[in-house]
């Protein structure tokens, strides 16, 4: 994946998301990759962290990030998205900004900006 450009290598990130296909998920992630919520808390760090955390999402079975927006610069890449899961307190949306820092064909680095949550009509 080295000479992939950072567009494609977000694009895949995303798909396998949708897919729930926790190995091609990886396969876009350095294996050192960390995961913060703007700016600065650390999520996950690392492979193994990066697979407890979305095998733990994957579960969800309405799981669906569609893209709005993105916009690529150099290696950033920033998605808009619109994510639909299932929160504590039932199924309903998210908006999320979704930043990406690709080196060398993989995501180095991924920083999230999460929206207001609406739940969907009981």
């Amino acid at each position: 994946m080295d000479n992939l450009d950072p567009a494609t290598v977000v694009q895949r990130q995303l798909d396998a998301y949708n897919a729930r296909d926790i190995g091609a998920l990886l396969e876009t992630y350095a294996e050192d990759a960390q995961l913060f919520e703007h700016p600065s808390k650390l999520l996950a760090n690392g492979a193994a962290q990066l697979r407890e955390r979305y095998t733990a999402r994957f579960a969800e079975t309405n799981l669906h990030a569609t893209l709005i927006d993105r916009i690529v610069m150099g290696g950033m890449v920033i998605d808009h998205e619109k994510i639909t899961r299932t929160f504590p307190e039932g199924p309903g949306t998210l908006e999320m900004i979704a930043m990406y820092q690709v080196m060398a064909g993989k995501i180095a680095k991924a920083w999230s900006i999460n929206g207001a949550k609406t739940l969907d009509a009981a």
